[in-house]
């Protein structure tokens, strides 16, 4: 077996281990996948990155994200932060800002002085056709019975990748593992669903839990906080500017409204380097 260097990252407990495939191309099996991200028999994670070469010359880079269930993500706000501090750290770029191609599409990634990495995530989308969500019209709030006969209320978009986010008054008791896996398995979502929880506090501050597609809930989404904002600011509940408390830590998400693109603000950080068997 080839040994393959990795270098462990996380975003705020959002935890990675991220592969250069810029100059040995890696091209991962379901089952390599789930090794590595295994917590006890692997690595660890809840996520795998890809930077790759550019597929045009109108990127910097390629990026690829894996689920630690095998499956492929075509958008993680909080990877992109630690891809853009990976590129600068192992000297692939110097370059204050960065584009990188997903396979839902292009991703503006800027270095802030802090050290912080400010994330273009693009417009929101509500068009059930466009998250994909098996619905006939577009609508602020939908409401479902779920097969134990309990109704919910959540709102829908896609950031890149489907979310629904539910609105609840304490976050703490919320049933984050049971609706998120209930909400996932529905038809009406074919592609399943990210499913978030989200508290708001005042209308510039959330806390927010997700269960994630093809990982469970993790200690931070960025794509999730991005669409707990959309939801709430197209619900009329939350500002342009909104600090999201995450159990990992805080993002900083801003979005002038439809229209505009929606950006997110966060630390990525480097853990630790070591090479595994493949």
């Amino acid at each position: 077996m080839a040994l393959r260097e990795f270098t462990k990252m996380h975003g705020i407990g959002n935890d990675f281990v991220v592969f250069d495939a810029t100059r040995e191309p890696l091209s991962l099996t379901a089952d390599q996948a789930r090794h590595i991200a295994d917590r006890r028999e692997g690595i660890g994670c809840d996520q795998i990155l890809l930077l790759e070469s550019p597929p045009s010359p109108e990127v910097d880079f390629g990026y690829r994200i894996l689920n630690s269930d095998g499956s492929e993500s075509g958008q993680c706000g909080n990877g992109a932060r630690c891809i853009a501090v990976f590129a600068r750290e192992r000297g692939l770029s110097d370059s204050g800002s960065l584009k990188v191609r997903t396979i839902s599409g292009d991703m503006r990634l800027q270095h802030l002085p802090d050290g912080d990495v400010r994330v273009d995530m693009g417009e929101p989308r509500y068009a059930p056709e466009q998250i994909p969500f098996l619905q006939a019209s577009r609508k602020p709030r939908y409401h479902m019975v779920l097969d134990d006969d309990e109704g919910i209320s959540f709102g829908a978009v896609s950031m890149g990748n489907p979310h629904a986010v539910i609105e609840v008054t304490d976050l703490r008791s919320a049933p984050v593992e049971r609706l998120g896996q209930l909400l996932q398995e529905r038809p009406e979502f074919p592609e399943s669903v990210n499913v978030g929880f989200m508290q708001i506090l005042n209308a510039q501050e959330i806390a927010l839990r997700v269960y994630e597609r093809g990982a469970g809930e993790t200690r931070a989404c960025g794509s999730g906080a991005c669409a707990a904002v959309a939801v709430g600011v197209q619900q009329g509940k939350l500002a342009q500017s909104v600090k999201v408390s995450l159990p990992g830590g805080i993002l900083q998400i801003d979005w002038q409204g439809e229209g505009h693109h929606l950006y997110m603000s966060g630390p990525a950080t480097s853990v630790y380097s070591g090479k595994i068997a493949l």
